[in-house]
């Protein structure tokens, strides 16, 4: 079947029940931590929420997103959401984005025109931005075993349906995961891989010794994971339970994302500065209605039971670019992902964080039309 279009249309009873819950948040106690190192803090979760219940307008950012043009494709028995905007000029390169959690395809929406409509139309690209199985519109994994490796096959589906044979990848979070495994079990069709982003899971065989840096990599990657990754133990091990709570409760929902996009982005502790809380909840919202939150924390125990591991000798071939953010989770030195990956762009960003696509479009989207100028032959 060809993609079909797509349209998002929330019921307003879908609107007064998430109003109404707002309203009757049942708020817990907390210690006036303003430095957040508790997590949320009451102060700011209650004024996120009347926000979110008293200004935020969503059928306005609906009708914004329903601009886009959206579609839906069955693959492996799953209905799967995705743009594709197709880009000006003669020869418009194909590229697929992917996006991570806690974000979703809207963390895609400031950088599509940069990408599909640039300043030199030489340097256009038709844009695939498919939602995460499981995640925003697209359906849910009825059973174990969808993880990023299961994913790229499916992105390998959706694009030989839309007719791309070659195409460029690119990704942070879990759309760097992806796109990863993209380009290692699709050489001939990946032309170039771009990150912003490198999974912590990445393990290249046992080789030539560790450097001073790569040593010292490895060790602030632990301390991060001891201080910051409870998030990640619970998702990668018990989802299921963690999803009860943030399905039922919109301020719960909220205060969990809310609190990842103040830690990873560069906004030096106010995350309005990095990212206007519209946006962050429109973000918000999709999970909310969507009713995906659950589905889209098991990729961390999917990527547990297959993590991104490297054989002996085994190397990546698609040529790697990597936009290095300072206020990135994880600095891996370059020598590092150079054990597996071809590096023949890397650039150490000026300013932006973990989602590069929402705080810093026009740098991101410059980096991947520069990474990609080259390989278009």
């Amino acid at each position: 079947m060809p993609p079909r279009p797509f349209r998002i249309a929330i019921p307003d009873a879908d609107l007064a029940d998430l109003h109404a819950r707002l309203a009757n948040t049942r708020w817990p106690d907390d210690i006036n931590d303003a430095a957040w190192s508790y997590g949320t803090p009451l102060s700011f979760a209650r004024t996120l929420a009347t926000y979110w219940r008293d200004s935020f307008d969503w059928r306005a950012t609906e009708a914004r997103l329903n601009a886009l043009p959206q579609f839906t494709l069955d693959i492996d028995g799953l209905p799967i959401h995705f743009i594709h905007a197709k880009g000006q000029g003669p020869k418009p390169l194909p590229l697929i984005l992917t996006h991570g959690w806690p974000g979703s395809f809207v963390e895609m929406e400031a950088i599509l025109p940069l990408l599909t409509h640039p300043e030199n139309p030489a340097d256009a690209f038709d844009v695939v931005i498919p939602s995460l199985p499981g995640f925003g519109f697209s359906g849910r994994p009825t059973a174990p075993g969808c993880g990023p490796k299961a994913i790229a096959a499916m992105w390998d589906k959706l694009m030989t349906a839309l007719g791309y044979h070659r195409f460029g990848v690119q990704g942070g979070d879990w759309g760097s995961a992806v796109s990863i495994w993209l380009a290692r079990t699709l050489p001939e069709r990946v032309i170039g891989a771009h990150l912003n982003f490198m999974i912590s899971s990445l393990q290249p065989a046992e080789g030539a010794p560790l450097t001073e840096a790569e040593r010292a990599y490895i060790a602030s990657a632990q301390r991060w994971r001891d201080s910051e990754g409870g998030y990640f133990s619970i998702q990668s091990t018990k989802p299921q339970t963690l999803g009860y709570g943030l399905t039922d409760s919109p301020a719960a929902l909220a205060a969990w994302i809310t609190e990842k996009f103040r830690t990873w982005s560069d906004c030096n502790g106010d995350i309005a500065t990095a990212i206007p809380l519209d946006a962050l909840l429109a973000n918000i919202a999709i999970y909310w209605f969507s009713g995906n939150i659950t589905s889209s924390l098991r990729i961390y125990k999917e990527n547990r039971a297959a993590p991104l591991h490297f054989a002996p000798g085994e190397r990546v071939l698609p040529p790697v670019g990597f936009a290095h953010f300072p206020k990135e989770i994880l600095h891996p030195p370059r020598s590092y992902v150079e054990r597996v990956f071809d590096i023949r762009r890397w650039t150490d960003m000026p300013r932006g964080g973990h989602f590069a696509a929402m705080e810093q479009p026009a740098l991101l989207a410059e980096e991947i039309r520069a990474f990609f100028r080259p390989l278009r032959a």
